[in-house]
């Protein structure tokens, strides 16, 4: 015989690799006990036997953290609202687009001459004189917005051209000209993109002043140092000239004839007052009073937005001037509201008008926060402007909806909780058209859900939420509302008011079809209930819950029904039928709204893993014919899902296995079962998952005893092996994964009973033919099935298995042949074919580096299978030879091998 099995003894192997074990009194993670009582008390405060030696070291650094201090210093102040300007100015561009084409006043004309729009011979006569009046009633003409945006950037050229020449005069006449564009409100869509372009230009021009200033009075007019001049500087440190120049430049702003044009420029250089006098008071309460004499609200709302820009960069933060700010606007807003003095638009729509609006108003209130937290007075503010008095005189006082919202909006959460009660009267009373109360209602209740409200108070405010929503006939308008405070009533346990909620849902919703808004509302409503608890079977109690579920339908439907699915999947298994079956109905709906043909989606993946999650987490306990029933309904109602039907198979694999721990006497029950995985399994998709399930369940028949269903399913993974689709899909199959199969197949070779009548070696010459056959098998691929194969021929020649079926009726080939030559001989023989074919596809491999790999691998599977006896050695000799030529004499996989061979 030309070559022979070594004998193995896999008992005495395993006992010689295993260490010296002695017993131990102490973890090797433990700490002394008083660091773990320590700990145990600050965790939690409650479990005092939970102990984690990882975080033991970090007691004493916890204990020395500091509060962290929320007073806020001047400069983080400027800085913020630097970053909310160049935030604001983003958004103002964005938000209100405008169309190409947009019609021209006189302002407009006049910025426009020497483009398309002609403008008449009195416009030209007034602009050369720089005192046109500007009227919005005449007729307007269409200008294209390309070329209205680039004849202004053109002139904000011209500005910097001409102070580069040294011409302050013309750089002065061009900046009028560019900021009289303000004056212009006939667009309302389009001011907001004028603002940002013309107050770009006039922080362009203070910057310039500002520097031609600090220049005059850090050098003589020969160029000569006179001084430094540091942030701080005092206006005594400046020299005469650079006072006389500074002053020169108000006074020339304060000649331009037109309101507007003037307070903007004044507020352009307004930083130059530091060279004048040290604190500047009396300016600004003149600027915020010139401010009043602008007449049109959208222009002087947005006059006082850069008014209060500029004073950041004067260095002067104060809460008196934006009080006045704040409260000149109100006063600006009340006729606009009341519409008393017929102001007269292009265009009469006040909602654009609030819309363009807001940003200002929404900077102007951040800012006036803000500077309340540095003067740590945000409530002496709020009293100013006339909400915090008490509530005799509150109740009887409205405010501008659009003002109370951003107030409301940017206020500490601690005021908003103490002064809870004192803002819901006065959103009751500020019902004008300037902002929604709606959603004044809903900002309260998502700022109240910030932090942990003082339970006091709580239950009359929701009482009166409900008063409040109540009258509203709409259910949309009902539902965005109440779903502000939904997360109130779950955190404080307010299980009436919850009910009383589903209630009035049901009721306002029945016998109604709910449009996508009313759907989306409450969409967010049951999905914080479901957040809200942790176990499905918490939440399906509530009143009305499923009523409500079924009111629902589209998107909407299917995200609620995702995290109901989600839900039910986290604590365990499903053991309740009418939760079962609530969940399954749940699932088809799912299902039905899927499309599956597109399984790319994130949003099918996501839905498919959910509803395979759901069947697998499915637990009937005793009744395991009902559960098996349950998955032959789930392959019916769900057959588009390729996911879903490996986890049928292994469900069904689990219950075969449960019945068998229950006795022989479910083993009809067991063989149906078995049934039900062999007909599921062809339907799997990937055909990689085709042989790990027939393995699976091969196994599952060799633990009941049933040899001919492990047979057949062993074949049937063969025949995988073999089959057209397999070598379709496994052109580009990781080898290592394909590798892994077949040495589990091999594996699960070792229990199964040969059969005598077709020769023992008939599952291994298939594997051999199908390898050597199939196109999807690469050379690195083949050699490590090759190994595989003989590396179970060697095992099966031994007098002793390493290891048999947990079945005790099963007998294993080395009793089933013990003594038997010719199953030996049939082994040899076998493993004879194998070499050859071995040798010939490590020749076949392209990659010097793989082939040599490939070789040493080969080689160290030979020498542990056979016994080293001349044609052994010539073998793995001439391995070794390859190896050499293709990874150098000295490689260490090389030398380790020489070693195990003793050559």
């Amino acid at each position: 015989m030309e070559f022979e099995f070594r004998r193995r003894d896999y008992r005495a192997e395993h006992e010689s690799q295993l260490l010296p074990r002695s017993r131990t009194l102490k973890h090797p993670l433990s700490s002394p006990l008083a660091s773990r009582q320590q700990q145990a008390k600050t965790v939690r405060g409650s479990d005092l036997d939970f102990f984690d030696p990882l975080r033991g070291l970090d007691l004493n650094a916890s204990e020395e953290e500091k509060v962290e201090d929320t007073s806020v210093s001047i400069e983080s102040v400027t800085q913020d609202l630097m970053k909310e300007w160049k935030s604001l100015k983003r958004i103002l561009m964005q938000r209100f687009p405008v169309s190409k084409v947009i019609s021209s006043s006189p302002v407009s004309n006049i910025i426009m001459k020497g483009s398309k729009v002609e403008n008449p011979p009195t416009l030209s006569h007034l602009e050369e004189t720089g005192s046109e009046q500007t009227s919005v009633e005449e007729t307007a003409k269409m200008i294209n917005q390309q070329d209205y945006l680039a004849k202004v950037y053109e002139l904000r050229d011209g500005i910097t051209s001409a102070w580069q020449a040294e011409d302050r005069v013309t750089s002065l006449k061009l900046s009028i000209k560019v900021t009289k564009l303000l004056m212009d409100t006939t667009v309302l869509q389009f001011y907001p993109t004028v603002f940002v372009i013309v107050t770009d230009m006039l922080d362009m021009l203070g910057d310039m002043v500002w520097e031609r200033i600090k220049e005059k009075a850090e050098h003589d007019v020969d160029g000569t140092v006179i001084c430094t001049l540091l942030n701080d500087f005092q206006a005594s440190d400046i020299c005469l000239e650079a006072r006389e120049t500074c002053y020169n430049w108000f006074c020339k702003v304060g000649s331009v004839r037109e309101l507007l044009p003037r307070i903007y420029l004044e507020l352009a250089i307004l930083p130059c007052w530091r060279f004048l006098v040290n604190q500047p008071l009396e300016v600004v309460d003149r600027l915020v009073m010139m401010v009043r004499g602008v007449a049109d609200p959208l222009a002087s709302l947005y006059c006082r937005l850069y008014m209060v820009h500029r004073m950041q960069k004067l260095g002067f933060c104060s809460s008196g001037y934006l009080i006045k700010c704040i409260k000149d606007i109100e006063d600006v807003l009340g006729p606009v509201i009341v519409d008393k003095d017929g102001y007269s638009y292009i265009t009469d729509d006040k909602k654009l008008l609030f819309s363009l609006m807001e940003p200002p108003i929404e900077y102007i209130t951040k800012c006036l926060l803000l500077v309340g937290r540095q003067e740590k007075n945000v409530l002496g503010i709020l009293e100013e402007l006339g909400f915090g008095r008490n509530n005799s005189q509150s109740s009887n006082t409205s405010h501008v909806s659009i003002l109370l919202h951003y107030l409301l909006k940017e206020l500490p959460f601690e005021l908003v909780s103490s002064q809870a009660m004192e803002i819901l009267r006065m959103i009751k009373c500020s019902s004008d058209c300037s902002f929604s109360q709606i959603l004044n209602y809903r900002l309260l209740g998502n700022r109240l859900c910030e932090g942990s409200s003082q339970a006091g108070f709580l239950s009359s405010l929701i009482s009166e939420v409900f008063q409040a929503a109540s009258q509203y006939q709409t259910l949309y308008d009902y539902l965005r509302i109440m779903d502000a405070y939904v997360d109130l009533l779950l955190q404080n346990k307010m299980e009436n008011h919850l009910d009383a909620l589903l209630d009035d849902i049901v009721t306002l919703a029945r016998d109604k079809f709910l449009s996508e808004e009313e759907q989306a509302s409450l969409q967010s409503i049951i999905l914080k209930l479901l957040s809200h608890f942790e176990d499905l079977e918490e939440v399906l109690p509530l009143n009305h819950l499923i009523e409500i579920l079924d009111l629902m339908s589209g998107t909407s439907k299917s995200g609620v029904n995702m995290h109901l699915l989600d839900m039910s999947t986290r604590n365990g298994c499903i053991c309740d039928s009418t939760t079962v079956q609530l969940l399954f109905e749940v699932s088809q709906a799912l299902y039905d709204a899927t499309d599956f043909i597109n399984v790319k989606d994130d949003n099918n993946r996501q839905t498919a893993h959910l509803i395979s999650r759901f069947v697998e987490m499915v637990d009937y306990g005793a009744e395991m014919e009902r559960h098996l029933m349950f998955l032959a309904e789930c392959r019916e109602a769900f057959n588009g899902i390729p996911e879903l039907k490996e986890t049928l198979v292994r469900s069904s694999n689990s219950l075969a296995v449960k019945a068998l721990k229950a006795g022989k006497r479910h083993i009809n029950f067991v063989k149906s079962c078995l049934a039900f995985s062999e007909v599921t399994i062809p339907s799997v998709s990937t055909p990689m998952k085709h042989l790990n399930l027939y393995l699976e369940t091969a196994e599952v028949a060799l633990l009941g005893g049933l040899i001919s269903h492990s047979d057949g399913l062993v074949m049937s993974s063969v025949e995988c092996l073999e089959n057209e689709s397999l070598r379709d899909g496994l052109k580009a199959m990781d080898v290592d994964s394909m590798a892994s199969v077949v040495c589990k197949l091999c594996s699960l070779l070792v229990m199964v009973p040969g059969n005598p009548e077709k020769g023992v070696v008939e599952i291994l010459k298939s594997i051999f033919s199908a390898t050597c056959s199939g196109s999807w098998a690469m050379p690195r691929l083949k050699v490590k099935i090759f190994c595989a194969i003989i590396t179970l021929s060697s095992t099966l020649f031994q007098d002793n298995l390493p290891y048999r079926s947990a079945n005790p009726e099963i007998i294993g080939n080395d009793l089933l042949f013990f003594g038997d030559h010719s199953y030996k001989k049939e082994l040899v023989s076998c493993t004879q074919l194998v070499l050859g074919e071995l040798v010939d596809t490590i020749e076949q491999e392209s990659s010097q580096i793989a082939r040599g790999n490939m070789a040493l691998e080969a080689c160290n599977c030979i020498s542990s299978a056979l016994i080293m006896n001349e044609k052994v050695s010539q073998l793995c000799l001439r391995l070794l030879e390859t190896a050499k030529g293709c990874l150098g004499a000295k490689d260490r996989y090389i030398e380790s091998t020489k070693k195990s061979l003793k050559l």
